[in-house]
């Protein structure tokens, strides 16, 4: 009776992005590092130095003649790159888009509550897509909804800048406003 093989993949195992101890194949290395005295060493007598103070030897440009190898602790080094990359990643700002939406008729009340609206995403660091949308045959008053946009980029001046003018895309007049910098 033949067993069942599980269809599960298999686990990858990830490769070190450089080359460490005796993955390093040059016969000879400029080596480099903390208490290191800095100069050419066949590979085995930097192996055996990098062991003396219990570190790895890493393989930092391997294009280099000789390639260049730096005596440190590498997981240590893996561990803040991670980090580095990560602090990066938090400093990258994240762009959210605030819709505000319009009848071509919006009544003054309507347009002045949904104004404060737009006014407080501006200042909250938030682009803002206005847009009209036109029902059925209210596509005639496609000259009332873009001056109804105009008019918001205009009162809404001092919180941003227009970065683009009303444009009609099907049934819908689209304009985008980006916050002002502080």
């Amino acid at each position: 009776m033949r067993r069942k093989r599980s269809r599960a993949p298999r686990r990858e195992v990830k490769e070190d992005p450089h080359r460490i101890n005796r993955k390093i194949n040059a016969p000879e290395v400029r080596l480099v590092g903390d208490n290191v005295e800095v100069g050419v060493y066949p590979t085995r007598k930097a192996l055996a130095i990098a062991e003396e103070q219990e570190l790895d030897l890493v393989e930092i440009s391997p294009k280099a003649d000789p390639p260049v190898c730096k005596v440190m602790d590498y997981k240590k080094f893996l561990y803040e790159q991670k980090k580095r990359e990560k602090a990066i990643k938090a400093k990258a700002s994240k762009v959210t888009v605030k819709e505000i939406r319009f009848g071509p008729q919006t009544d003054e009340h309507d347009y002045e509550f949904k104004k404060k609206h737009a006014m407080k995403f501006l200042q909250d660091g938030a682009k803002l897509k206005a847009y009209v949308f036109f029902k059925g045959r209210s596509i005639i008053y496609k000259d009332q909804g873009q001056i109804l946009l105009l008019k918001l980029a205009q009162e809404l001046e001092e919180y941003g800048k227009v970065e683009q003018m009303p444009k009609l895309e099907g049934k819908r007049m689209i304009m985008f406003i980006a916050p002002k910098k502080k």
